[in-house]
């Protein structure tokens, strides 16, 4: 398999396909906290993408296990590596759609819950504070130099994937996470005028099971601090209660 539609390769051997390595065994930790509910977290305005019908509406019914495996034969990383390209090209192109509503006045941080504003890093390693657009374009344009990084994702059959491609996927998969809260929290009215909502759910449904399975998914990305959870925590929560995540 080669990646990303570019010309084919022969595919990697057999004998080169990875498994997930054992973790060791963790010691005993308290059992995490409940999830806050939506009244905690929102107050009387509980968002329209945790309310009936459009927190159901999804194009795929029932669970995400058969999209999500592992084909035969595929090196592990490589599968990683080909969905998490396109989960960044769909999210873009949603993000490129609700580019109009999303501006420099109507965003100006990257809020993604009640009081969560996330902050970008700079290269000087200074968290700074961002608007939404300007944030999400430093997402898109960084992770696109990573993806066309032959270093970082191989696309010659002959070239194995680096040493720090795990922690390097983790990083990206938490940006577009990222994206996926603030489209969420600022932009799903836009999304159902659009009439778009069951695409996106779905979307953000295989991204979180695809997340949950190659432990891609952080539970404190996701849940956020109990003074500042994220919003589509409380979805993702109630996706997971439905069984809809499981593999």
């Amino acid at each position: 398999m080669s990646f990303f539609g570019r010309k084919p390769s022969a595919p990697r051997s057999k004998s080169r396909t990875r498994t997930k390595e054992p973790s060791p065994s963790p010691s005993p930790a308290a059992p995490p906290l409940p999830a806050p509910s939506a009244e905690a977290v929102f107050g009387a305005n509980k968002p329209l993408y945790l309310s009936r019908p459009f927190a159901d509406a999804a194009l795929v019914k029932g669970k995400f296990k058969t999209i999500i495996q592992l084909p035969p034969y595929v090196d592990m990383w490589e599968w990683v590596a080909v969905n998490i390209f396109d989960f960044y090209t769909n999210l873009n192109e949603f993000y490129g759609v609700l580019t109009e509503v999303c501006t420099q006045q109507s965003c100006p941080t990257m809020s993604a819950g009640p009081s969560l504003n996330y902050l970008w890093t700079n290269q000087d390693k200074k968290q700074i504070n961002l608007s939404a657009p300007n944030y999400i374009d430093s997402v898109m344009s960084s992770v696109q130099t990573i993806l066309d990084d032959e270093n970082i994702f191989p696309t010659k059959s002959s070239q194995n994937f680096h040493p720090s491609f795990p922690h390097t996927v983790k990083l990206v998969y938490r940006q577009l996470l990222r994206v996926f809260a603030h489209l969420y929290h600022a932009h799903y009215e836009a999304i159902l005028h659009l009439r778009s909502e069951p695409h996106f759910n779905s979307l953000f449904a295989h991204f979180l099971a695809f997340g949950k399975e190659y432990e891609l998914l952080e539970v404190a990305d996701i849940r956020g601090e109990a003074d500042r959870p994220v919003g589509v925590g409380l979805l993702w929560e109630r996706w997971k209660e439905a069984g809809i995540l499981d593999s």
